[in-house]
């Protein structure tokens, strides 16, 4: 079983030096990897994190042991080439520690304000992500596709491996066309009911062969509620127990949501891994 974290996303605001502190002490305290959202711009009131390729970068170059991974990266906000030359890159930087997370998007919001199409989000996933896993297993890939196109595009300097690729989707559609290329899938906690039999059920209609994530929220003792949800929050103390019963329910890695997201609270819940 696999633990990782999620570093803030718009929880409130957060600058360089705290995620470089939040990314040292995750890899003390032994957790396996760090996760950072991929988004532009939400609303209600206005806030956003930081671009993700950008950072993820700087975290590949800043630790020395954790995976690092989008949670996970919109294929609809790059050209799709270019996300695949990212993904190299990063992996390249990081020695091998890099997981590729991709999904659709959702947040109509960020899409109208950047000025990227949001229609047919999932047809146009199915060409990008075609594009992506095959110049990140080495291939020529030429595509004539209705929403993008490669001629001839190969990845040089060629990656040192084949970066492993994770799934953000519950959607029938998405695991018809990507579940076969990934080597894992991720659920957001919501998804799930936060709970281990709602986790157990939902992994059961996915493909055998992924490696199952579940993203899991965590509520520090006396700390600020930073998520505000109607979906009841893990409570510190069953913090190991919740981690080991998911496992049971079929996951092969807990990724942590832990309210608040800060230094001590990343401290505070290594002290209790399993």
């Amino acid at each position: 079983m696999r633990v990782g974290i999620q570093l803030p996303e718009v929880e409130r605001e957060v600058r360089w030096p705290e995620y470089l502190a939040m990314a040292k002490a995750a890899e003390e305290v032994g957790f396996d990897s760090i996760w950072v959202g991929d988004h532009l711009l939400y609303d209600g009131p206005d806030r956003a994190p930081w671009e993700v390729w950008t950072l993820m970068s700087a975290l590949a170059a800043s630790t020395q042991r954790v995976t690092i991974g989008p949670l996970v990266a919109c294929a609809g906000f790059h050209p799709p080439g270019l996300i695949a030359k990212m993904a190299a890159t990063i992996d390249e930087v990081s020695g091998g520690r890099f997981t590729l997370g991709l999904g659709s998007g959702w947040n109509r919001r960020e899409f109208a304000a950047f000025g990227i199409p949001y229609d047919k989000r999932v047809s146009r996933f199915e060409e990008a992500f075609t594009i992506i896993r095959g110049l990140l297993a080495g291939e020529r890939v030429t595509l004539d596709g209705q929403f993008h196109q490669a001629d001839d595009v190969v990845l040089l300097p060629p990656p040192a491996r084949t970066v492993p690729l994770m799934l953000g989707s519950n959607g029938p559609r998405m695991h018809a066309i990507a579940a076969e290329h990934c080597t894992s899938w991720n659920t957001w906690w919501e998804d799930y009911g936060n709970t281990p039999e709602g986790f157990a059920e939902l992994q059961a209609r996915f493909a055998p062969h992924l490696e199952r994530s579940a993203c899991m929220l965590v509520q520090l003792d006396g700390r600020p509620r930073e998520r505000v949800t109607d979906v009841p929050a893990v409570t510190e103390a069953r913090f190991a127990e919740h981690i080991r019963e998911l496992g049971e329910a079929g996951a092969d890695e807990v990724i942590v949501v832990a309210s608040p997201i800060d230094e001590r609270s990343i401290r505070a819940l290594g002290e209790k891994l399993p």
